[in-house]
């Protein structure tokens, strides 16, 4: 454990002092939020009001803006969890590029402890900026519209530790394969670009085709933007059961905001995104897992 402990503490310095990495970490979920409360909080926001006026319903400010704010929110940090992880585990590469991780080889460090040491710094480093970013949505909520118990919070944390556990775990069997700056750039710009649109953060899948919606309900990540939904609107939707909306009215608004998510045609629970997104990271860690002791352990001893 000595050993682990070294090569986390070493990893973890190492991406800390690499202040390019680092600050583009940190601003990436900043600059998100200034994009979304730019661009998409007005068309969340006519969407949302679109859908009350068709319903012959009215809502104050306040309920528009955490209702806007939520969804803004939870499709910030269900993205930023993702994104975060793979430039955080670019040290991986690094290493590769650097010689480093021949070097590393070399000594009597085993290749399971490496392997571990690259996830849990990718972890601790990924989880370290997105609890800051959750921190500032947080506050970003109190200006818009507060509606969230300290159980709604609570869960939202909760969320994130798991969707960061699930993009580190995503992030290391990708970048496995990866071996010189470019390839991790692309990489890196393909995550950016697509992982919203396939996870229903950018724009909701219920705006998606049908056939496009089966297609995205066997991804993992579509349910863990699911879940932090649910929990940054829970008091929302309460708010407007106790202001009178007709229940077919906050019903159509969690389908059309993807509180409510439908594999075929049956809806998922709560409990049962929980076991999907909490199965996906096991499996990804298994992948990790076997490609280390097999594909990377006969790639070095050949070398």
């Amino acid at each position: 454990m000595t050993g682990l402990g070294a090569l986390i503490k070493r990893n973890t310095k190492l991406y800390f002092k690499d202040k390019g990495m680092f600050f583009t970490s940190l601003i990436t979920p900043l600059i998100l939020l200034v994009l979304y409360g730019t661009f998409l909080s007005n068309v969340y926001e006519d969407t949302f009001r679109g859908a009350l006026e068709a319903a012959g319903a009215e809502a104050s400010d306040k309920l528009i803006g955490g209702c806007v704010g939520g969804e803004l929110v939870s499709s910030l940090l269900a993205v930023s969890c993702i994104t975060v992880a793979f430039c955080s585990n670019l040290l991986m590469v690094q290493d590769k590029i650097s010689g480093a991780r021949r070097d590393l080889t070399i000594t009597p460090v085993k290749h399971s402890t490496l392997a571990l040491s690259y996830y849990m710094s990718t972890l601790l480093s990924t989880l370290l900026i997105c609890l800051i970013a959750t921190g500032v949505c947080l506050g970003y909520l109190a200006y818009e519209g507060w509606y969230l118990t300290g159980e709604d919070v609570g869960c939202i944390i909760i969320d994130v530790f798991l969707l960061v556990l699930f993009g580190t775990a995503l992030s290391s069997c990708v970048n496995f394969f990866l071996s010189t700056s470019g390839q991790a750039s692309a990489v890196g710009t393909i995550v950016s670009a697509g992982y919203g649109f396939i996870c229903g953060a950018y724009m909701p899948i219920s705006q998606f085709s049908e056939g496009l919606q089966k297609v995205i309900s066997f991804l993992p990540g579509t349910y863990g933007t699911s879940l932090l939904r649910n929990h940054a609107l829970r008091g929302v939707f309460e708010e407007m059961s106790q202001t009178g909306f007709p229940d077919e009215t906050v019903e159509a608004i969690r389908d059309s905001v993807d509180c409510n998510l439908y594999f075929l045609d049956e809806k998922v629970s709560l409990d049962n995104m929980y076991v999907i997104v909490t199965a996906a990271i096991a499996v990804f860690i298994i992948i990790y897992i076997v490609m280390n002791v097999t594909i990377l352990k006969k790639h070095d001893g050949m070398s």
